[in-house]
């Protein structure tokens, strides 16, 4: 097939297994749409190995091994899809299964991007293969131990896609490597920032699923086991309000990630911003539903989505204009604490 061919391939894939990002990451430049697509799509194969519930761990470990070698151009794609295909999980979906199938065609993409994308992608994806086998084998609707627990799955799971998420930006701005260390920190923030608001939304589903990637330390101090919690506790409320004022001064590491970015690439900009400001609104539907039993109670509504993208495309070069719609939207949210002890080991390797 041709490069085009594959390139159409990407995009059908990448709009039948997320909505979102199919409609985020158009809002790139041309290189980096098809990069940070190409990565969108190699996690996603990622993930649909850790969700190979049927695959003893040595065994998952050893695909993971596989598919981190493949990333980094050795192996056979083809033998990779035939052997692993037979493992999905029983709720993948057609979309799913054709990514599966599709893996060689995905990686003769990847294969054509320079030496440092290929380096980006391929250390984000052994940074998350390698990680999220480790947090699957641990899994438990007891949560996890504690915060710096926590952060490092956030790092795992979203905090290493900011980090190549950066590198690919200053491959396309070069102008923007003398400030690399200070937006590599804001960068595991911002994934951080995303993933724990996932988090907080999915708790429900995650423990019908056997899982709980909260911190248990914050819940015990309120007198809650999570492996025995119930809706409407309020002493799950009060772990929460804690838990959303950690996350408050992620969500403001975001926003200075984003106004770091130069005024004029509003498309860069635009990518950043519609995942931060689906965040706070999500924030917010929780803060003002603490005793939520279903992630359906807090989504986010179309229209918000709407709005949030309009105004975006507006403000994206108006650094006032960021800072005042940040500012109301935060509105309410609990204060910032230290986040210090919640630092990912991850973010300073």
């Amino acid at each position: 097939m041709s490069t085009e061919d594959d390139l159409a391939l990407q995009r059908e894939l990448l709009d039948g297994v997320s909505r979102t990002f199919a409609l985020t990451i158009p809002a790139l430049p041309d290189r980096l749409e098809r990069v940070v697509g190409n990565a969108y799509l190699l996690c996603r194969i990622t993930d649909t190995i850790e969700d190979a519930a049927d695959l003893e761990p040595g065994a998952q470990a050893e695909f993971c091994e596989r598919f981190i070698s493949l990333v980094k151009g050795e192996g056979n794609a083809g033998s990779f899809a035939r052997d692993f295909f037979p493992h999905l999980a029983e709720h993948a979906n057609a979309d799913e299964q054709r990514l599966i199938r599709e893996t060689p065609r995905v990686l003769a993409v990847t294969a054509r991007f320079s030496a440092e994308e290929r380096a980006a992608l391929g250390d984000c994806v052994a940074v998350m293969a390698r990680g999220m086998a480790a947090f699957q084998r641990k899994k438990s609707v007891a949560g996890l131990a504690d915060l710096a627990d926590h952060a490092e799955y956030c790092y795992v799971v979203a905090g290493c896609v900011g980090e190549m998420l950066t590198r690919l930006f200053i491959e396309s701005l070069p102008e923007l490597a003398p400030r690399r260390d200070e937006l590599r920190r804001l960068a595991i923030s911002f994934g951080q920032c995303l993933q724990m608001t996932n988090i907080l939304k999915d708790f429900w589903e995650d423990r019908a699923n056997g899982a709980c990637w909260l911190p248990r330390d914050i819940f015990l101090e309120e007198g809650l086991d999570l492996a025995d919690v119930e809706p409407g506790d309020p002493r799950f409320a009060r772990a929460y309000k804690r838990l959303l004022a950690i996350l408050r001064e992620h969500d403001d590491n975001s926003l200075t990630y984003i106004l770091t970015l130069p005024a004029r690439e509003t498309q860069l900009r635009n990518f950043c911003l519609w995942a931060l400001y689906m965040a706070l609104l999500t924030q917010r539907k929780l803060l003002a539903n603490l005793d939520f039993a279903h992630g359906a109670e807090v989504k986010i509504s179309r229209r918000s989505v709407r709005l949030s993208v309009a105004w975006s495309r507006f403000a994206a070069d108006k650094d006032s204009a960021l800072r005042a719609s940040y500012a109301l939207l935060a509105r309410g949210l609990p204060q910032a604490e230290s986040v210090e002890a919640d630092t990912p080991a991850g973010a300073v390797r």
